[in-house]
C-alpha cells in the first residue's frame, strides 16, 4: 500500500467500514465513538507516520494492507467494549463480523489476540477514553438543553450523524476533543433548530463553555454544512 493510498481514500473507506460495522454490532454510542478515537484519532495516524521502514516488523503491520487495517478497526471495538460494556463483545461476534465483511483475508481468533497486542503497543498502552469528543458532546448537549429553551429542538441523533461526517475528514484528528464537540453541537443546531427560533447565542456559548477557538469551530461547521447541503 502506497503512502498516498494509506493517507487518503483508504482512510475514508476504513471510516465507512467502522460506521457500518458499529451498526451491524449494534454498539452503544460510547463504545462506537471510543473506537473512533482509538482507531481514527490515534492508531491510524501513528501507523501512517510509522511506515514500513521505521521499526514496524510484525506481520500485521508489514505489509500494511487494507484488510489488516479493517481488523484493527474491529479490535478497536473490542478494546472499547472491554472498557465500557459488561460483558464486552464476544470474540465469536467479532469473528462473525470479520468473516462477513473482510473478504480479502481470513483472520483467526489468535489473530485477534495478536492484533490487540500490536494496537496497544502502537498506542504505548495509553487507551483512556474518558475525555473523547463524544463525552464532551454529551456534556455540552445536556448543558445546552438545561440553559436554552430551544434545547428541545436539538436532536442528539443528528449530533451523532454530524460526528460521523466529521470523522470522514482526516484533519479531524488534529483538533481537540472540545473543539470537535463544540463544532458538532453548532452544526446540529443549525440543521435541526428552526431558523425562526435561532435566538440563542450558540457560538459565544460553546466558545465559553468548551474553551475553544471560535475560528476553528466556525471553519469545521462550514465544512459540515457544505457537506450536508451540498
Amino acid at each position: 500500500m502506497s503512502d498516498d493510498d494509506l493517507c487518503n481514500c483508504t482512510r475514508t473507506r476504513l471510516i465507512e467500514f467502522l460506521i457500518q460495522s458499529a451498526h451491524e454490532l449494534k454498539l452503544s454510542p460510547i463504545v462506537k465513538y471510543s473506537a473512533f478515537s482509538i482507531f481514527a484519532d490515534r492508531f491510524y495516524p501513528s501507523v501512517a507516520r510509522m511506515g514500513e521502514n521505521k521499526g514496524a516488523r510484525h506481520w500485521l503491520l508489514v505489509p500494511l494492507t487494507e484488510s489488516k487495517l479493517q481488523l484493527f478497526v474491529v479490535i478497536s471495538f473490542w478494546i472499547s467494549s472491554k472498557i465500557h460494556d459488561s460483558p464486552p463483545i464476544s470474540v465469536k461476534d467479532l469473528k462473525k463480523l470479520t468473516d462477513k465483511f473482510i473478504k480479502e483475508q481470513h483472520f483467526t481468533s489468535r489473530d485477534f489476540l495478536d492484533a490487540e497486542v500490536v494496537l496497544l503497543q502502537v498506542l504505548e498502552f495509553e487507551i483512556g477514553t474518558s475525555r473523547i469528543a463524544f463525552v464532551f458532546l454529551d456534556e455540552l448537549v445536556k448543558e445546552f438543553k438545561a440553559v436554552a429553551c430551544i434545547g428541545e429542538y436539538l436532536s442528539f441523533e443528528s449530533c451523532m450523524d454530524v460526528m460521523d461526517l466529521l470523522y470522514e475528514e482526516e484533519e479531524t484528528s488534529s483538533f481537540s476533543p472540545r473543539t470537535l464537540a463544540a463544532s458538532v453541537l453548532v452544526a446540529a443546531y443549525a440543521i435541526t433548530v428552526p431558523i425562526q427560533r435561532w435566538e440563542f447565542p450558540v457560538i459565544p456559548w460553546v466558545k465559553f463553555v468548551a474553551s475553544c477557538n471560535e475560528d476553528d469551530v466556525m471553519g469545521m461547521v462550514r465544512k459540515i454544512l457544505k457537506h450536508v447541503f451540498g
